[in-house]
């Protein structure tokens, strides 16, 4: 019985400046002061939710990898049967990621699964020169290419597909990076870098994210002051990321982040651009606090991408009732009807937010829709 021959990679350092609202992970400056601000990795967790789903089909599939935590560890906690291609000298880089590309071409894969973000998927385009299928599991910070899964567990379930031999077209899809420099000071430069061929289901194979900030002011100014006519003065909120939570801030007069998590008690600023462990101190602090959030445009996402900064606990402690949801129609009907995606690793925090929230679309004007993980 031929195998499904699966080349795996790992950037174990994918995602680490999320939490730590460093808007990214790019660099090993970067990287250092993440781990410096109480940063943990979460690309193996995640490669490892995705790749659960293959555990029945053991016998149907050979994995090739890099050693250590770029890959080895997962295959030996799961039992896969596998071949180091490349070993790292201990401390990964973004060379690394390519020379184990180099390596896979040699061999005749079936497909290239790797967890990362935008800058794990530049690297795999600048070094992949056959036309082998790739899958993205998202591990990043910032995931704008077309490459990736829309969650991890959602990577898993299209590898199932191929291994119960359904089938599957390929297309080519666009790989998106932004300028870090540029988004930790509120400004998104996008530029494209190449494109990659991935077996294409829409249901698991996320859009493209939408570029640019929707400028509906009417829209937004209703929504603020339905926002704004309920706030209570008792109670800690926490507000953002994005133009739309943004317009809110505005409303206030309030110093704000777009990109980032800002804390407001009684229509005043106390906290800016907050880390998780910042978040998660505040939250123990204040005894009733509310989240204000917006999905990202063209994805869905409403917890996992963009807003790190809010950490299963701080999830956990606020919870559901007390999450206030904003968002406009368009970007609504921009989803074509799929549900909403929180992307967490704490599985009973993902389930407790499952089901159907009410969204504030205007002032005294609501829709329910669906939430999914």
């Amino acid at each position: 019985m031929k195998k499904l021959k699966i080349g795996l990679l790992i950037n174990p350092v994918a995602g680490l400046g999320g939490s730590v609202a460093l808007k990214g992970s790019d660099g090993e400056n970067i990287q250092q002061q993440a781990i410096q601000l109480g940063a943990t990795p979460q690309a193996e967790e995640k490669a490892l939710r995705a790749l659960q789903h293959v555990v029945d089909y053991k016998n149907k599939v050979e994995f090739y990898t890099v050693s250590g935590q770029m890959g080895e560890h997962i295959c030996q906690k799961l039992q896969f049967s596998h071949s180091i291609v490349h070993t790292t000298s201990g401390k990964t880089s973004a060379s690394d990621t390519e020379h184990a590309i180099n390596e896979f071409e040699n061999i005749d894969l079936d497909i290239i699964v790797f967890a990362g973000g935008d800058g794990t998927a530049r690297n795999v385009t600048k070094a992949l020169n056959k036309d082998i299928p790739v899958l993205g599991i998202p591990a990043g910070c910032k995931i704008h290419s077309g490459v990736y899964s829309v969650t991890p567990s959602a990577a898993g379930k299209l590898l199932q597909k191929l291994l119960t031999g359904e089938m599957l077209s390929v297309s080519y899809a666009d790989v998106m990076d932004i300028d870090e420099s540029s988004f930790r000071q509120g400004i998104v430069k996008t530029k494209r870098y190449g494109e990659l061929p991935v077996p294409m289901d829409l249901t698991y194979i996320q859009a493209v994210k939408q570029g640019g900030i929707e400028h509906d002011e009417l829209v937004l100014a209703d929504i603020c002051a339905d926002i704004l006519e309920n706030m209570e003065d008792d109670t800690l909120y926490l507000i953002g990321s994005g133009a739309t939570t943004k317009s809110l801030m505005d409303e206030l007069q309030l110093d704000s982040t777009l990109l980032g998590i800002d804390a407001v008690y009684q229509e005043n600023l106390i906290g800016k651009d907050l880390t998780a462990l910042q978040i998660e101190e505040l939250v123990a602090d204040y005894p009733k606090t509310k989240l204000i959030v917006s999905p990202i445009g063209g994805q869905g996402h409403l917890f996992g991408r963009g807003n790190q900064q809010l950490s299963a606990k701080t999830l956990a402690a606020i919870g559901k009732n007390n999450t206030i949801v904003v968002s406009t129609k368009s970007k609504l009907k921009a989803l074509q009807g799929r549900p909403l995606i929180i992307d967490v690793l704490d599985q009973n925090v993902a389930k407790s937010y499952k089901g159907l929230i009410k969204i504030t679309t205007g002032y005294h004007d609501s829709v329910l829709y669906s939430i999914t993980d």
